[in-house]
């Protein structure tokens, strides 16, 4: 069990798997008023960024769980580095079938509610390791004003307000959200098309190479052509 190879190309040089920044992950942790001593469980915990971060910055303790042997490896390395080690840790396995043993204070997948077929499944997952009157974290895209008919032939999320219906759908309440930039989106996606060009650059002659080209240019030209226009993305910060 691991991420396919394609992703873990694509994503080698983030440190936030998602249209974030540094700044705005601080700023969430502010919003959301974490306390030392607090727990969280970060499901598909990226290269633990989050974690890490807030454990040197609020002194929680906290677990990530991700599917990629690759992230995994730099999120401990990551902790060690901002002398963590002690407050997270990380774990190889299933997002989806992770329940924690203990409820935490806050739990949240930010960017993969795959795990759950989607934000309702997702938050129902996520309250399975929550204690009673803690909080969810659920990072999600969305759809500024209505797109292309390629987009929705793609069957590609929903409205800002659509959004919303789900999350009320799964029995939840929206209590406050931190999105993302049109530059976060630049940043985020020209920094996985240059690690997929310098991949292809260092393999020249692989047998992978025309699956990895295949797969940036697409990407590419889908960000390009409607992406940054209509899609937007957050963090959407909820209480059962």
């Amino acid at each position: 069990m691991d991420l396919p190879r394609k992703f873990v190309i694509r994503e080698s040089s983030h440190r936030i798997h998602n249209p974030f920044t540094a700044e705005k992950l601080a700023t969430l942790g502010a919003a959301i008023g974490l306390r030392p001593g607090q727990s969280v469980l970060d499901l598909c915990s990226g290269s633990g960024e989050m974690l890490a971060t807030w454990a040197r910055d609020h002194g929680i303790t906290g677990v990530g769980v991700d599917i990629s042997t690759v992230f995994v490896k730099l999120s401990a390395q990551r902790a060690e580095e901002l002398g963590v080690a002690d407050r997270v840790s990380f774990l190889h396995g299933d997002a989806a079938t992770h329940v924690s043993p203990t409820p935490v204070d806050v739990a949240a997948c930010i960017g993969a509610t795959w795990i759950g077929h989607g934000v309702p499944g997702t938050i129902a997952h996520l309250e399975r390791s929550l204690r009673p009157g803690g909080m969810l974290l659920v990072g999600e895209p969305f759809w500024h004003d209505e797109p292309p008919a390629a987009a929705f032939e793609a069957g590609e999320f929903t409205s800002l307000a659509g959004t919303l219906d789900l999350i009320e759908s799964a029995g939840a309440e929206l209590v406050e959200l931190v999105g993302a930039s049109t530059d976060d989106w630049d940043r985020f996606e020209a920094a996985q098309w240059d690690a997929l060009t310098d991949w292809l650059t260092a393999h020249p002659g692989d047998a992978r190479s025309d699956q990895v080209r295949g797969f940036r240019d697409h990407a590419r030209r889908r960000y390009v052509g409607y992406r940054r226009r209509y899609l937007g993305w957050a963090v959407f910060v909820l209480r059962p």
